[in-house]
C-alpha cells in the first residue's frame, strides 16, 4: 500500500492496547483474505495485494494443491482516502460449491494455499456471533476463544477494525483475523466505527468498510452494502441491518426490509435471525439510548414477523433479554442479545442499572463470544463463552416461533 506509516500514525496515533500486524509477504502475495455468502451454492472470496498487476483469479479443488476449476472477478479496485492509497482489493465468486464440503484455493495464481469448508444443506448449524472485534490482547483472546471449537460461519454485527480513519488499521486487522476468516465465511455489517470522513463539512461515509468487506446485497434485493440478507443451511433466514444509515419509516433501507420479510416461507425457512450494531433494548450505562430511534422504526416489522432472536454490538459488555415487543415481555417476541464484546482497546464496559430489571436475563462485563446451534426446525441453544472460561456462563433452549405458532 502507498501510504507513509509515520505520517499517517503522528496525524492518528494508535491508542493505548491497540497492536499493528504487519505483511511479512511479497507484494504478490494475497493477504487480508477473507471468505463471505454470496449465493445459495456461492462463497466470495475477498483478498489484498500491494502489486497492482495481480489477477483477480481463484483456483480451487476438493484436495490440497489440485485446482479442478478457476473464477475470476471483477477488476481489481482500490480507494484513497487523505495520503493512504489502498492495494489491489480483489473479490472473487467461486461456485457452484457442494455443502458441507471442503475446499482448497489459491488467490490470484500466486501464493500460500488457504481453505474452507462451506456451510450445511440443512440442520444442525452452528453460529458464531461477536461484535466490536479491534485489535487489542482482548480481541487475540476473543479468537483464540473462537478457534476452539468449530463453527459453520460468523456473524459480527459492527465495529471491525476501529481504524477510525487509520487507513493502515484496516490492513492490520485483516491480516489480523485472517487465520479465522479465510477459513468460514464471516458475515459483518456495519457499525459507527466504519464511519469515517476526513473534509470539513464532508458526510461520513463507508469507504473503506464497502471496498474491503463486500456482503451479499445484491443478491438479497438491497442498493446498499450496508444491510443485507441471506439464507444457510435450507432453513435460516439471517437479516444484517445498518444501524449507522437511514432506518426511517419510508427510507430505502426500511421498504427493503419489508419486502425482505415478506419474501420469507417460514414453512421451508422457520428461523429469522436479525443483526443490527446499536442494541434496542440495553441496561447497561453505556450507550444509553443509541438504537432508539431504529427500535421505535422497524420493532413492530420484527415482532409481526416472529423474527426469533436478534443480535446487537455497540455495548461493550453482553446481556440476553427475555422475549420483548414495545419494552414489555411477550412470548411472540423476539430475544434480544447484546454481544459487542470482541476486545475493544478501550475496556469492557462493566456498569449495569441496579437493580436489574425484569427484562433482563443475565448481564456479564467480559470479553468473549456466543454460538448460536439451530439443531432442527423446532430447537435451538444459545450460549455465551467469556474469554477467562472454558464452559458456557449462560445457556438458552429456544423454540422457533414459527414452529410455536403452527402447532
Amino acid at each position: 500500500m502507498e501510504f507513509h506509516a509515520s505520517t499517517d500514525f503522528e496525524l492518528y496515533p494508535l491508542p493505548p492496547r491497540v497492536f499493528f500486524t504487519p505483511h511479512h509477504g511479497s507484494a504478490s502475495d494475497p493477504q487480508q483474505v477473507h471468505i463471505s455468502i454470496a449465493g445459495t451454492d456461492r462463497i466470495r472470496v475477498t483478498w489484498i495485494t500491494d502489486d497492482k498487476t495481480v489477477p483477480s483469479i481463484v483456483e480451487y479443488g476438493i484436495e490440497p494443491g489440485t485446482y479442478h476449476a478457476k473464477a475470476t472477478g471483477d477488476n481489481n479496485s482500490s480507494y484513497q482516502f487523505l495520503n493512504y492509497t489502498s492495494g489491489s482489493i480483489h473479490h472473487v465468486s467461486i461456485g457452484p460449491l457442494e455443502p458441507n464440503t471442503t475446499y482448497y484455493y489459491r488467490c490470484g495464481g500466486h501464493g500460500p494455499e488457504f481453505s474452507f469448508k462451506t456451510p450445511p444443506s440443512t440442520f444442525p448449524l452452528e453460529i458464531a456471533i461477536v461484535g466490536d472485534l479491534g485489535q487489542s490482547d482482548w480481541t487475540k483472546s476473543t479468537l483464540q476463544g473462537l478457534g476452539s471449537k468449530d463453527y459453520d460461519l460468523l456473524l459480527l454485527p459492527g465495529d471491525l477494525s476501529y481504524a477510525n480513519n487509520r487507513q493502515p488499521l484496516w490492513d492490520s486487522f485483516g491480516r489480523l483475523v485472517e487465520p479465522a476468516a479465510s477459513r468460514r465465511p464471516w458475515m459483518v455489517t456495519q457499525g459507527n466505527h466504519e464511519m469515517e470522513g476526513y473534509l470539513v463539512g464532508e458526510a461520513e461515509s463507508f469507504r473503506a468498510y464497502n471496498a474491503r468487506w463486500l456482503m451479499p446485497h445484491k443478491q438479497s434485493g438491497s442498493t446498499s452494502n450496508l444491510y443485507y440478507s441471506f439464507d444457510v443451511a435450507g432453513g435460516a433466514h439471517v437479516i444484517m441491518l445498518g444501524s449507522c444509515t437511514e432506518f426511517e419509516l419510508g427510507s430505502d433501507q426500511y421498504k427493503w426490509l419489508v419486502a425482505d420479510l415478506a419474501g420469507i416461507d417460514r414453512k421451508a425457512t422457520p428461523w429469522v435471525v436479525v443483526s443490527v450494531h446499536m442494541p434496542w433494548y440495553n441496561t447497561n450505562y453505556g450507550h444509553q439510548g443509541d438504537g432508539e430511534g431504529m427500535r421505535v422504526a422497524m420493532e413492530e416489522l420484527l415482532y409481526k414477523a416472529r423474527v426469533d432472536v436478534v443480535f446487537a454490538g455497540h455495548v461493550h459488555a453482553y446481556e440476553r433479554f427475555t422475549r420483548i415487543y414495545d419494552n414489555e415481555a411477550d412470548p411472540a417476541g423476539p430475544v434480544y442479545i447484546t454481544i459487542g464484546t470482541g476486545g475493544y482497546h478501550g475496556g469492557i464496559e462493566p456498569s449495569f442499572k441496579e437493580p436489574k430489571p425484569a427484562l433482563s436475563m443475565h448481564r456479564d462485563a467480559r470479553f468473549g463470544h456466543g454460538r448460536l446451534r439451530i439443531l432442527d426446525a423446532k430447537r435451538a441453544h444459545w450460549s455465551w463463552h467469556p474469554n477467562e472460561s472454558d464452559v458456557a456462563e449462560d445457556e438458552l433452549w429456544l423454540t422457533c416461533l414459527a414452529a410455536a405458532s403452527s402447532s
